[in-house]
């Protein structure tokens, strides 16, 4: 048993000093990431209020309000979202990421989303999945994160091996479960390292195991296999258009045609809200052919938690239902790979998720930090050792000779 414990000690060791500053990008990256959703919510809406004129009062329909959109912009929307919130704008999204929120009372435009927070919150997704590395490097520098990812997973499985107490006495555990004082050195790197290991196990294990999940396929096919399912095939990419061939006969009067609405949209709209009880939110994706289904994305949550979503198909013409795939209708596979999904960012579990999720990793990047530390003086140490044993023997050599008569 011993000699198994040097053996995972040595291996956390090499495996944390080898992978500790790709941890530690990925750590504070993902703490700047805990509130992407409520910053870039706010960031769209801080300036626009929304008051309802009377206690009375009523959103305009959503035929009304796209005729209100159009007049300021012509194209049709590829989204429209309502929310259940009376203050909160009506927001119709266009291709390319542009948003223009309106005051479901009125109809007045408001304005548009903040151009400037989503560049910011890619460019460090791009440093927490890919070290911001672009073009032909971006998928090394994935298959570099996703081996270190690996690499943590390892550390937090094997740190909680490596904590558990060898004797159970009360000095002993309290040492290695909460912050002492008046410590500095090694000492206080030890303390902290044990302390945050302790408290933040379980949600580490959760974001690093689900990061695993996402990072690589043959991890998601194992998630169904476990559960006795086939995994999905992987989606293929989308073919796409050659630049210099010229458009088919009648192409563009269908897509003219297509810049109109699905008749009857108000309708569809009432029979999406009959739907759910308690929505919090209702998205409809604008069709992109004449005779496809309107489809609709109802939420019950914050929109990070799979098991409160579901998707509403329906016919265009009468309104009846194609498709509603509420989340149970899933298979069981499905159901834990899309937690899996919103684990790893702590969304599953709403805004306190998000915070254990945001406090996991800022103790992933302390783990680092204080893990580095620990290796540190352990090497200088161990310098310092051979060193002085190197002198001793030069020194006793040295007696040796003085001392030998020839």
């Amino acid at each position: 048993m011993k000699l198994f414990r040097s053996v995972i000690f040595w291996c956390h060791l090499l495996v944390g000093a080898t992978a500790g500053l790709i941890i530690f990008i990925m750590s504070v990256t993902g703490v700047l990431l805990t509130y992407e959703r409520q910053i870039i919510a706010w960031a769209d809406t801080r300036g626009y209020h929304v008051a309802r004129p009377s206690p009375a009062a009523t959103r305009l329909s959503v035929e009304t309000l796209l005729v209100k959109v159009r007049e300021k912009r012509p194209a049709l929307p590829s989204t429209i979202t309502l929310r259940a919130d009376p203050a909160t704008p009506a927001a119709f999204g266009f291709t390319g990421g542009r948003t223009i929120f309106v005051n479901p009372y009125t109809g007045e435009v408001l304005g548009e989303n903040a151009r400037r927070i989503r560049p910011l919150f890619r460019k460090i997704t791009d440093l927490h999945r890919s070290l911001g590395a672009q073009g032909e490097r971006r998928d090394i520098a994935r298959a570099i994160t996703g081996a270190c990812n690996l690499g943590f997973l390892f550390l937090v499985t094997s740190g909680f091996y490596l904590w558990w107490p060898r004797k159970w006495t009360w000095k002993l555990i309290r040492n290695v479960t909460w912050f002492r004082r008046g410590l500095s050195g090694r000492a206080r790197d030890f303390n902290w390292h044990n302390v945050i290991g302790f408290w933040l196990v379980a949600p580490l294990f959760i974001v690093v195991l689900s990061a695993t999940v996402i990072s690589y396929p043959w991890a998601t096919n194992l998630v169904y296999r476990l559960v006795g399912e086939t995994p999905p095939t992987p989606r293929t990419a989308p073919a796409q258009t050659p630049v210099n061939v010229a458009p088919q006969p009648g192409a563009m009067e269908n897509r003219d045609a297509q810049e109109a609405p699905p008749d009857g949209l108000d309708r569809l709209w009432v029979r999406a809200e009959q739907q759910v009880l308690g929505w919090q939110s209702i998205t409809l994706q604008m069709p992109t052919s004449l005779d496809a289904p309107v489809t609709f994305t109802i939420d019950q949550g914050s929109g990070g938690q799979p098991h409160k979503r579901a998707q509403l198909m329906l016919d265009r013409t009468n309104g009846e239902i194609v498709r509603w795939e509420p989340f149970s209708s899933y298979t069981r596979g499905r159901q834990i790979r899309s937690f899996l999904r919103f684990a790893h960012t702590g969304e599953v579990g709403g805004i306190v998720g998000q915070t254990i999720a945001g406090l996991a990793s800022l103790g992933g990047a302390m783990l680092v930090w204080t893990g580095l530390a620990l290796a540190w003086r352990r090497s200088r140490a161990w310098t310092a050792r051979r060193s002085g044993a190197g002198r001793i023997r030069a020194d006793s050599r040295l007696a040796e000779d003085a001392t030998d008569p020839s």
